[in-house]
């Protein structure tokens, strides 16, 4: 379990503009479990309310279980963990269910998974800031 900051970037955006005070920006603090076999965020539905962020669409998902669903997905998330930030998106599941942070938060972040001592920690390659790999398109 990891402690993370969850913030409504749209609200950021209106601070930006002018349209909003920073005290206004909606933001929580929560505990999300670390899940390397999910692919994305997930949030509970009472997580996203809090954050004010609206459903953008619906999307296919298949649980461990091995049963698939429908279920909605929002933006405009900005994640904050371990000193590191990205804006993701989540799929959202039903109220008071656990949160989750899944291998595309984990690689955007340049954070490793440490089996031995079942910690979350900065990539030690990028110990600053995170680093991606790119490839030339030429």
């Amino acid at each position: 379990m990891e402690k993370i900051r969850l913030t409504n970037s749209y609200d950021e955006d209106r601070v930006q503009s002018g349209d909003l005070q920073p005290e206004q920006v909606q933001s929580v603090e929560i505990e999300a479990l670390v899940d390397t076999g999910a692919t994305m965020l997930i949030l509970p539905a009472d997580v996203v309310q809090r954050l004010g962020l609206r459903e953008q669409g619906r999307r296919k998902v298949i649980y461990a279980n091995g049963e698939d669903d429908t279920i909605p997905w929002i933006g405009g998330v900005r994640l904050t963990l371990l000193g590191r930030e990205m804006i993701a998106s989540a799929l959202v599941v039903p109220a008071g269910a656990t949160a989750l942070i899944g291998q595309i938060p984990l690689e955007e972040l340049d954070l490793i998974v440490d089996p031995k001592s079942r910690t979350l920690k900065v990539n030690p390659a990028s110990p600053d800031v995170p680093l991606f790999d790119a490839f030339s398109a030429a």
